[in-house]
């Protein structure tokens, strides 16, 4: 997951779920923008009663297009106590809700996925919550089925996943899952650096990347932080363009994340 520094906090935390012999929520209400593209992929429009206070921010949410259609929470705490949904869905705070005391709501806690192996557990997991299991059935069976279409880049090499202020997007992550589907070799693998570093312009131009990869939202200098991903030294090196909500949080956007990577590496010069 990449991690610029203007990256708005994404916290999601394991909780638990019981709901053998449930019956289906009617007020589903998700917390963090990586619930928001599960829920909204797979429950019913009417059991939607609010989505996360990000469910609306492009640079944030894959499904920002969906996610217009409903309401977005202001004051978490406050609204879910007003709500009184019947389920929660990736809760910030443990078994409460940013300060609230626990509700008589079941919650499903999300980790964060960064793999996609981890993205279809997660797909079964909201699909049982919401009462759709064969909907999530039927979502896994057309991403698999578009990722085992989508062709290997017609060459590999070495790339960096580089942002602002000179962060690194390392191993164990989905970025990381995403180069190797591609045929693409993590450079701070390479390197040795964690799933997160700050590597200096220096140290990364040495290790001569053959691919940068950025967000799409550092393309315009707005600040010191972008302005080094526009230095001079890095004008030779051929760059994938990926918008930061694709790789933000694991979801469907991940087949869109893999198919665009692909198309960028054959389309970019040798």
């Amino acid at each position: 997951m990449g991690a610029g520094m203007r990256r708005k906090k994404i916290v999601i935390i394991f909780g638990a779920l019981a709901l053998t012999g449930a019956a289906p929520p009617q007020r589903i209400v998700s917390l963090n923008t990586c619930a928001d593209q599960y829920v909204l992929a797979l429950a019913d429009p009417a059991q939607i009663a609010a989505l996360s206070p990000y469910g609306h921010d492009p640079e944030l949410s894959a499904a920002v297009g969906k996610a217009r259609a409903f309401r977005t929470l202001k004051r978490p705490g406050e609204e879910v106590l007003a709500i009184r949904p019947d389920l929660l869905i990736g809760f910030p705070m443990g078994d409460s809700v940013v300060g609230a005391p626990p509700g008589p709501w079941r919650t499903l806690g999300l980790a964060s996925a960064d793999s996609y192996p981890m993205i279809l557990t997660q797909i079964r997991q909201v699909a049982a919550a919401v009462g759709h299991t064969e909907r999530g059935e039927a979502l896994i069976r057309a991403m698999n089925r578009d990722l085992a279409a989508l062709p290997r880049a017609r060459r590999g090499g070495v790339a960096a996943y580089y942002q602002r202020r000179g962060y690194m997007t390392g191993t164990g992550t989905l970025v990381d899952d995403l180069m190797r589907r591609a045929g693409l070799v993590n450079l701070a693998g390479k390197l040795g650096k964690p799933a997160l570093a700050q590597v200096p312009l220096e140290e990364m131009i040495a290790a001569r990347p053959d691919f940068l990869i950025v967000e799409t939202g550092t393309e315009k200098v707005v600040d010191q932080g972008t302005e080094m991903l526009h230095h001079p030294i890095l004008r030779s090196i051929p760059r994938i363009r990926i918008p930061q909500a694709w790789t933000v949080c694991g979801g469907p956007a991940y087949v869109q994340a893999a198919r665009s990577i692909v198309a960028q590496i054959d389309a970019a010069p040798r």
